[in-house]
């Protein structure tokens, strides 16, 4: 297969911060050029995701991760500030996309048509508009954060030639932040929550305080519902599907597993990292991947729209059906009523199960999404590109967007978190809702 580019490591925010030429290179303009977007769909051929240098998309998405993940105390805040949520970045990227778009004028809004004229105003008045749009939508909503913004818009602002475009492309900026935040204003994340009691009944999920108990009850941006793309119920514990799926990762997701290799281990720990972490920093890659800001911002907003919403839908399903982690269904087997299953009192995972519902599995979910997207937004599923983990320090290469469903499915079931159908399943919800999305919104103008 020809591939249309080198693999290149943008550097990193910290390395620009301060620069005197700081974000001056927010327009694009790569080492290399890539194939343009419609002739590599057209042509089916491999894409290879190789960074251009950071721009105003990317470099405003780690802006925004930084501001977003800093702890914060609960007193004298907005709602943002008291219960930071990825949310808020996707509210920021929808901000940025509207902004771009009204000025490239190449698809649909999300949500914003600002009253300011700036169609064909140039990749000045985009990159000022993109700049601006995430500066006014973090303002609002972090105004206690400056320190994590305010130096870098001043920066960015400056760098960019004065004039009628640059004018332009700010008022946009700041028209279409003010509409998102106004749009996205009491999404449900401060809904109150009554005390949650466990399940005792066999197939009922045992843990204590489980989290993302409000996700469900969080706006969806783009779905109808949450409840919208809720799956079918588990496999009947009774069922042969469902011994089957319990033997597997009984087998090799325990902590003392002899059928697990080092390999496998090291790819069950490659998916631990924190979500809120791993899945911006290593999404914000594909904002550097085309030729063209809009395109890029378009991109992004596409992934992290359908990813939040196939999350919002996950949970949904997962306190819907309450259904028992395998740590406590390899345990309590012998009250399944299923003869093929064997309890072992002492069954632990491998590595931690985290605290909440079974079914459907979030990180399918979240992987069926973003691969959804990436099938689409390039017409193939060759796309190559690859992953880092912060749990170990090393670096995954997936040669198609398949590669890394099929990864994640494992590793939920070496690492003993999850049984296979749960992450199976979680992809196809992931997969039903970005298709949602893409037929929705970001579309081509007629």
């Amino acid at each position: 297969m020809k591939q249309m580019s080198c693999r290149k490591i943008a550097p990193p925010l910290s390395a620009l911060i301060g620069a005197a030429g700081l974000l001056a290179a927010c327009g694009g303009g790569g080492v290399e050029e890539a194939l343009p977007l419609a002739q590599a769909q057209a042509a089916k051929e491999t894409v290879v995701i190789g960074s251009k240098g950071p721009n105003a998309v990317s470099t405003w998405n780690e802006i925004a991760f930084n501001t977003v993940s800093v702890p914060a105390s609960p007193s004298g805040l907005t709602p943002s500030e008291r219960m930071p949520r990825p949310v808020d970045i996707v509210t920021l990227q929808l901000a940025v996309y509207d902004a771009v778009i009204a000025i490239a004028g190449t698809h649909q809004p999300y949500a914003i048509r600002p009253a300011s004229p700036g169609l064909g105003a140039g990749p000045v008045a985009m990159e000022a508009a993109a700049i601006e749009a995430a500066y006014q939508v973090l303002k609002a909503l972090f105004p206690s954060r400056g320190d994590k913004y305010e130096d870098a818009h001043a920066s960015a602002i400056a760098a960019l030639p004065d004039g009628t475009a640059k004018s332009l492309g700010m008022g946009i900026g700041q028209e279409v932040a003010a509409g998102m935040v106004a749009l996205r204003a009491n999404d449900g994340r401060e809904t109150p929550l009554p005390a949650y009691v466990p399940g005792s009944a066999p197939g009922d999920f045992r843990g204590l305080n489980p989290v993302n108990r409000n996700l469900p009850l969080i706006r969806p941006f783009a779905t109808l519902s949450h409840q919208q793309f809720r799956v079918a119920p588990p496999y009947a514990l009774n069922s042969s599907a469902y011994a089957a799926d319990l033997n597997e990762v009984k087998l090799m997701g325990s902590a003392g597993s002899a059928k697990r290799s080092a390999a496998q281990t090291e790819t069950a720990r490659f998916h631990t990292e924190f979500p809120d972490a791993f899945w911006p920093r290593n999404l914000r890659q594909f904002a550097m991947a085309n030729v063209g800001l809009a395109d890029n911002a378009r991109l992004l907003a596409l992934l992290l729209t359908a990813q939040s919403d196939a999350i919002g839908s996950c949970f949904e399903s997962k306190y819907h059906y309450g259904f028992w982690r395998p740590s406590s269904a390899i345990r309590l087997a012998d009250t399944d009523g299923n003869a093929l299953t064997e309890p072992d009192p002492a069954w632990t995972p491998v590595l931690p199960t985290p605290n909440h519902p079974e079914y459907p599995a979030a990180h399918g979910c979240a992987s069926g999404s973003v691969m959804e997207v990436l099938r689409s937004f390039y017409g193939t599923k060759n796309v190559a590109f690859d992953f880092d983990s912060n749990a170990t320090g090393s670096r995954h290469h997936y040669a198609r967007t398949d590669d890394l469903l099929r990864e994640i499915r494992d590793a939920r079931v070496w690492g003993g978190m999850h049984f296979r159908s749960s992450v199976e399943i979680g992809a196809e919800q992931g997969k039903d809702v970005a298709k949602w999305v893409l037929k929705q919104h970001f579309r081509p103008l007629d």
